[in-house]
């Protein structure tokens, strides 16, 4: 096995873009891959959260850029991703991250919530992607989606939200293979159960977070610095031959199931 300062793990000279990058698991990531060399694109819906993300990124050494950005807007998208790639010189890695959820019993989701976190975590989640892809045409490159647990598992009071996370992994599996020839991997992180804003209706019932502690064999739920190590391994060229999968990062709970 390679030591984590083997120079395959170095994101030295890399250039990253990251959406939902203003909070959690976006912010993690954006840091995560300029303290290994990267500098990063940060793309978001909020200015002062961006702003902070940048503050850190600067204190890494390395450059951040701010984009203020819906991903529901293909157009919006594709403009951001080119004004970031002209402005770093290129692009070599893209995390789709942005996501939103919001926990309402099936009998009561009506087409504006579908529509809103559909939108967000599988259209926003495709154009990102197909942005990403046109920059690294001819020079490879490196994507990374958010899948989920509920990508393969059933969560009640979450079917919207598992409806897109199930197509992301299908969106994630065909790009790998239409894109392999011109040496872009895509392949998806899906966190298992990490406490984020999105989250935060689960983890408020007592009940639920002793339910769901006993089911992860790990003993507890994951920090964002967890994943870290995970997006720098796809994101650099360790992973050079990994394209198509979906790394679990979930203290051991989808081999439990």
């Amino acid at each position: 096995m390679l030591p984590p300062s083997h120079p395959q793990f170095s994101l030295a000279g890399k250039r990253a873009l990251v959406t939902g990058a203003s909070r959690g698991i976006g912010r993690a990531l954006a840091i995560g891959l300029a303290r290994a060399g990267s500098d990063v694109a940060l793309a978001a819906r909020d200015p002062a959260g961006l702003e902070e993300t940048a503050r850190a990124i600067d204190a890494a050494g390395r450059r951040a850029l701010q984009v203020v950005l819906d991903v529901r807007d293909p157009a919006a998208v594709r403009a951001a991703v080119e004004t970031a790639a002209a402005a770093m010189g290129g692009l070599d890695i893209a995390i789709a991250n942005a996501g939103t959820e919001e926990v309402r019993a099936s009998l009561e989701v009506d087409e504006a919530l579908w529509d809103r976190i559909v939108d967000t975590n599988l259209k926003g989640a495709f154009f990102t992607c197909q942005a990403a892809a046109r920059p690294m045409l001819g020079r490879g490159g490196a994507i990374l989606t958010l899948a989920s647990l509920t990508s393969e598992r059933g969560v009640p009071t979450a079917v919207p939200y598992g409806a897109s996370k199930a197509g992301v992994l299908g969106m994630t599996r065909a790009l790998a293979a239409e894109w392999a020839p011109h040496a872009i991997r895509v392949n998806a992180l899906a966190p298992g159960y990490f406490r984020t804003a999105l989250t935060e209706p689960f983890y408020a019932d007592p009940d639920w977070s002793r339910a769901m502690l006993a089911k992860i064999p790990g003993g507890r739920f994951g920090s964002f610095d967890d994943l870290v190590g995970a997006a720098v391994y796809l994101a650099s060229d360790a992973a050079r031959y990994v394209t198509g999968q979906i790394l679990y990062v979930d203290g051991g709970i989808t081999a439990a199931l």
